[in-house]
């Protein structure tokens, strides 16, 4: 029969016109924890970054998020529901992509290394620390918008979704918020405390990338693909197409982290 979805309104609080949403809630109170935790983790393990720097890199991130999200939503899933080319630029109607906001955080990130001089991947590895709470709040908050909801099933904890028919599905927003939230933050964190992890620039970024890409394509076979995109080769959604490469990148990462030449 499947577990009845929580009445849970979209929709936090609503004055006249004005409504705050869970899932802006949920990006905003990821990037605000996320800050406090990278001054925490910079101020513990002496990583020198001055209150201008941080500010700064807290902007580009949230830049990077905002337009890689958006602009990868649009070029990996929203060629068929776009219809004019502004709508490209309505984020409040919702669309974004985990890979295009990486992405974006990427070059982000880029572009406040070179403008400080810093390491890329002294940055990247403090920053990775900190992005599982938002992929946890954000899932959280697609599980509160009744979307991106898992495949029928007969599991005893499927949940009946309203716009999934009411049919018993996988609450695979959970899954992926325990997996790629709650593990991830957990694993990286605990690693980050041993000194030689530290000392080998780019590992946990690396890992950061593999441990994501297999999770979310592990997550995608309980999760309903798309309705506008529906599978690829016959059994592959797109979540796990652009897995890939993170895959890919991640390892590369791993190597030439690992190089002894690498070690700060």
């Amino acid at each position: 029969m499947g577990l009845a979805y929580p009445e849970i309104s979209p929709i936090l609080v609503q004055i006249g016109p004005l409504a705050i949403r869970w899932y802006a809630l949920a990006y905003l109170l990821g990037i605000v924890l996320g800050w406090g935790l990278i001054k925490h983790i910079c101020r513990k393990y002496g990583f020198k970054l001055e209150k201008n720097q941080l500010e700064d890199l807290v902007f580009y991130i949230t830049l990077g998020i905002i337009l890689g999200g958006r602009f990868g939503y649009v070029a990996f899933y929203g060629e068929k529901i776009i219809q004019h080319w502004y709508e490209v630029f309505e984020i409040w109607k919702g669309g974004m992509s985990f890979h295009g906001g990486a992405i974006g955080v990427i070059v982000a990130l880029f572009c406040f290394a070179r403008r400080y001089k810093m390491s890329f991947f002294a940055i990247s590895d403090i920053v990775v620390l900190v992005v599982p709470i938002g992929l946890f709040l954000g899932r959280l908050a697609n599980f509160v918008n009744d979307e991106l909801w898992g495949r029928v099933s007969d599991v005893p904890w499927a949940v009946r979704f309203p716009n999934g028919g009411f049919l018993p599905r996988h609450p695979s927003q959970l899954y992926e918020a325990f997996f790629e939230g709650i593990v991830m933050f957990v694993v990286l964190n605990c690693l980050w405390r041993y000194s030689w992890v530290r000392d080998h620039r780019g590992l946990v970024s690396g890992l950061f990338a593999v441990l994501y890409g297999v999770f979310r394509i592990l997550m995608e076979q309980f999760r309903e693909p798309d309705a506008h995109m529906g599978f690829f080769f016959g059994s592959f959604t797109m979540g796990q197409l652009l897995s890939v490469p993170f895959i890919l990148l991640g390892l590369y990462g791993l190597f030439v982290a690992l190089r002894p030449q690498n070690q700060a």
